[in-house]
Order: C-alpha cells, then sequence, then structure tokens
C-alpha cells in the first residue's frame, strides 16, 4: 500500500478518497447504535429549531457553532445519526485532502508522496465513535487551516499581517470545541520562536483570536444572556463531566498504535536530521509544540472516548511519516504498516461489529443511549429527565432549560435557595413538562417548596415518574 501511494499524481485523490469510503460504507450501512453524546448534541439542535437560545433556554456546556451547525443539520433532516456521520465523512475528506495537499505544496517533507494523506486517513478511524460529527472534529479543521497559515509565514523571511488568520482560525476552532482555545499557547510560541514576528503582528494575531470570540460574547450581551453564557460554558470547561466512560481499556487500545507510530517517528528524527532543511526542521518543532498542546486539553474534555483525541492526529500521522520514511529497507516499511493498518481497522471493526467473540474491547458500552426506562406508551411528550441518564429523551422531547444535569444541579440541588425554586417554577410554568423522571430523588423536595407546582403532577405506577394531570 505505501508503494502505491509513494507516487505523487492528481489520480491519487481518488484512490485515497476511494479507499476511506470503502473501509467507512460497511458501517455507514450497519446500525449503529446512538450514543449518548451524539443523542446531546441532536437535541440540543432541536431545541434551537423550536426558538431557543442555547444557555439561556437549553442549559448544555457545547460550544455555540458545533451548536449552529446541530441546529442546521436538524433544520433540514431532523434527528438522524445518519446524517451526523454523512456530514462527518464530508469533513474527514477536507482533512485528509487538505493535510495531504498542505504538505506536499509546502515541502513540509523532502519528497512529495500521498503518504500523509494515507496515514492521516488511518489515524481518524481510532474508534467507530470517530464517525460521528463530533464537536472535536469540526474544530480540528480549522486548527489544520491554522496550521497552514503559520507554515506559509515561517516560508518567508518576515512574518505578514495574514498573521491574524492564525489568530482567527483558533478563535473560530475554540467557539466550535472550546478547549481548542489552548492553541493559542501553540501558536503564540510558534509565531514567536520561528518566525520574524513583531509585537504589532503579535497583537494582530491574539486580536484574530479574541475577535469571534468577543463578537459572541456581544450577541449573548444584546440578548442578556451573558451569566448563562459565562455559567453554561466558560465556567463549565473547568468542572463539568457530563458522562464518564468507564471503558479505559478501549481507549488506551484505540491510542495505542497511533501515539506509538508517533512517538517512534519523532524519535527516528534524532537518526536523520542532517536530511532536513532549516525549513523543515522548524515545521517539526512546531509539531511536537502542538502535540503538548494537545495533551493540555486533556484536563478540559467533557468525557473520555477515542472521539476526544482527534485533535491528536495531525501530529501523530505528521510524526509516523517520519518512521517509515526512515526504514533502509522498503519491504520493512510495507511489512510494518500493513500490520499497523491491520490492527487499527480491526480495533475499529470490532466496536461496532463485535469481530472478537466474548470480547468488548472497543465497544464504548457506557457511552450508548440504553433502552427508555419508560413505558412503551411514552412517546413525543415533553419530558424532564433529572439525572445523568438521557435515554429517554431518545422517543421524546425535552421540556425546560435542564438538559444537562451538571448544570441543572445550580437550581435543582439547591433548592433551599429562594431564588433557585423561582427559577424553577418559572421555567415550568414557560415549559411545563408532561412528564417528569426523577433520578436523583429532587422532586419531593421541590414539591415541598413550591406546592403550585405540586398540584400539576401526580405519581405514575413507574417508580420516579411523575405524569402531568
Amino acid at each position: 500500500m505505501l508503494r502505491f501511494f509513494r507516487s505523487y499524481y492528481p489520480y491519487q485523490y481518488a484512490s485515497l478518497l476511494g479507499l476511506l469510503l470503502l473501509i467507512r460504507l460497511p458501517l455507514l450501512l450497519h446500525p449503529f447504535p446512538m450514543l449518548i453524546p451524539e443523542l446531546n448534541w441532536m437535541l440540543v439542535g432541536e431545541q434551537m429549531s423550536e426558538g431557543h437560545l442555547l444557555y439561556r433556554d437549553i442549559w448544555d456546556s457545547i460550544s455555540p457553532l458545533s451548536a449552529v451547525v446541530y441546529w442546521g443539520l436538524h433544520t433540514l433532516f431532523g434527528r438522524s445519526t445518519l446524517v451526523l456521520h454523512i456530514a462527518a465523512t464530508v469533513v474527514s475528506v477536507f482533512q485528509i485532502v487538505y493535510f495531504n495537499y498542505l504538505t506536499n505544496n509546502r515541502d513540509v517533507y523532502p519528497d512529495r508522496s500521498f503518504w500523509p494523506g494515507l496515514i492521516y486517513m488511518l489515524f481518524l478511524h481510532l474508534s467507530f465513535d470517530c464517525l460521528t460529527l463530533s464537536p472535536v472534529l469540526m474544530s480540528t479543521s480549522f486548527l489544520l487551516l491554522a496550521f497552514g497559515t503559520l507554515i506559509k509565514q515561517m516560508e518567508r523571511r518576515g512574518a505578514t499581517d495574514e498573521v491574524f488568520e492564525v489568530g482567527f482560525y483558533i478563535g473560530i476552532a475554540a467557539l466550535f470545541y472550546l478547549p481548542s482555545a489552548l492553541f493559542i499557547i501553540w501558536a503564540t510560541l510558534s509565531l514567536l520562536f520561528y518566525t520574524g514576528t513583531s509585537f504589532r503582528q503579535h497583537s494582530l494575531s491574539l486580536f484574530g483570536f479574541l475577535f469571534p470570540i468577543a463578537a459572541t460574547v456581544l450577541f449573548y450581551y444584546l440578548n442578556n444572556s451573558l451569566d448563562d453564557f459565562n455559567r453554561n460554558l466558560l465556567a463549565s470547561v473547568f468542572r463539568v463531566r457530563q458522562y464518564s466512560l468507564s471503558d479505559f481499556q478501549s481507549l488506551v487500545a484505540s491510542l495505542l498504535i497511533p501515539l506509538g507510530l508517533g512517538v517512534l517517528g519523532f524519535l527516528s528524527l534524532f537518526r536523520s536530521s542532517s536530511r532536513y532543511v532549516n525549513f523543515q526542521q522548524r515545521v517539526q518543532q512546531i509539531m511536537m509544540i502542538w502535540f503538548v498542546t494537545a495533551v493540555l486539553t486533556i484536563a478540559l474534555v467533557p468525557f473520555l472516548a477515542p472521539m476526544s483525541f482527534l485533535s491528536f492526529v495531525p501530529p501523530m500521522a505528521y510524526f509516523t511519516l517520519y518512521y517509515f520514511e526512515n526504514f533502509r529497507k522498503g519491504w520493512l516499511a510495507e511489512l510494518g504498516f500493513s500490520i499497523a493498518f491491520g490492527l487499527i481497522l480491526l480495533l475499529f471493526y470490532q466496536g461496532l461489529l463485535g469481530l472478537i467473540p466474548g470480547s468488548d474491547l472497543g465497544r464504548l458500552s457506557s457511552l450508548q443511549v440504553q433502552s427508555s426506562p419508560l413505558p412503551d406508551n411514552i412517546r413525543d411528550r415533553h419530558i424532564l429527565i433529572i439525572g445523568e441518564d438521557l435515554s429517554a429523551y431518545r422517543l421524546n422531547r425535552p421540556a425546560t432549560p435542564y438538559l444537562n444535569w451538571d448544570l441543572a444541579k445550580y437550581d435543582l440541588k439547591n433548592l433551599d435557595n429562594y431564588e433557585a425554586v423561582i427559577n424553577v417554577f418559572d421555567h415550568f410554568r414557560k415549559d411545563p413538562p408532561d412528564y417528569i423522571i426523577d433520578r436523583e430523588n429532587v422532586v419531593d423536595k421541590l414539591f415541598q417548596r413550591a406546592p403550585a407546582l405540586a398540584a400539576w403532577y401526580e405519581k405514575t405506577a413507574t417508580t420516579g415518574v411523575y405524569k402531568r394531570k
């Protein structure tokens, strides 16, 4: 396979994209388990399509531009995981083509080939959850654009005002996935160490980063929702952990080969550093800073899953190429890549198809939406789930802003506070749920604090479920 993609001809783009579809098509045609994050994203898009304002009317920690994308997809196609997978494939195609084009057009490597795109394409398949349109995937597209503008500056003797674009792309990436804001550190250090950037140009890059964020803040200020924006997005990134993934074995297994190959590729540079011109050595260094910055974002991720590590793909793919390129014997490189290719795809397919009998490796069971705990006759109703399990929303629609339980605790776990009780009552009055599913045992206390609400609801035969009279 490496020999086939060694040549650099335009028709190889068709071969590369054909290989991508060949890998993904069996899974796109196979019934997918809905993932908890996917359900959450679709619920946000659905609520926004009904005129609700994110953070004020929808309490969730999703970044605003990602929410806008899910809003648009829901408006056009409704609730559909297939649409998320198709859209993710389109984004993946852009990243693969752009990464391959960029590394070759800018002579990032000594030789031109389709290896960068091939390795990047392979590493996008860490796990089957990477097939969905996640905020991390969308954010990484803009980080790649920032990388492209950055190395364009490095090719010149002095930086230009195009450094504004570097900051602007990172600002947009942060609005898709807030932890990506840390990449402004990567850009600043890269401009400082590897370009002739003046103080004015550093300021211009920082202004480009702050501009889209400031525009978003202004939007929420004008809508009298700045406090909601701060609480549900900015402050939540440091403490909200909406999902817990107990299957760390699957997470480690999905990252082991790409990370291992990336590290081996980085170490191989020390044996052959004389082969590379000054520009290529500087690109190697800024990619190392990218990797370190991506490690820092782990502390801010809302949940641990392979899809949360897609921002690692560019540096892992970049350094992995050096590992295979520095093999003295071509057949050894071909054999090594074939083994890595087979193992990565084995885990990728195992997660969804269960190819290994009796093994849960890669299944991500704790991230899948379970069957609804509600009776079968409760469908397409407005409900409120008090707790982390969102599965009942799969066949119903959310009522009140309390979508994210970790954020809903500000009110629902603070019922000794008079203001919190007033807030809950106002939200119920504006958007009363037909059913309340109480998994945290707060309804009794809520009804004691707000007797008017107690008069609206009655218990059902299902434990913890209350029906509106």
